[in-house]
């Protein structure tokens, strides 16, 4: 499997920053961002704010990481809840 590192400039907090991210990474953050109805730079930005260390690429690799871990974590405990109120009811007596 390849990976094609595609490099762009965005301008974020009024500094020129650029970013070398796989070609998937990219689509995920357009896909998150449409998804929070946020532009792609205001995304970025919102990303680089809460970054504490590392550099900015890493960052977004993890964000987008940890935004799928979460919805695989929401999709799992739905699956739980709705097997449980699927269930026939238990009469204890």
């Amino acid at each position: 499997m390849t990976c094609q590192i595609v490099k762009r400039s965005v301008v974020i907090a009024g500094r020129k920053k650029s970013i070398s991210l796989e070609e998937t990474v990219w689509k995920s953050l357009r896909e998150i961002a449409t998804y929070r109805d946020m532009t792609l730079v205001a995304l970025l930005a919102t990303i680089e704010s809460k970054r504490n260390q590392g550099n900015l690429s890493s960052a977004i690799r993890l964000f987008v990481l940890n935004v799928y871990r979460k919805k695989l974590v929401i999709h799992d405990k739905h699956d739980v809840i709705e097997a449980v109120l699927c269930s026939p009811i238990l009469t204890l007596h």
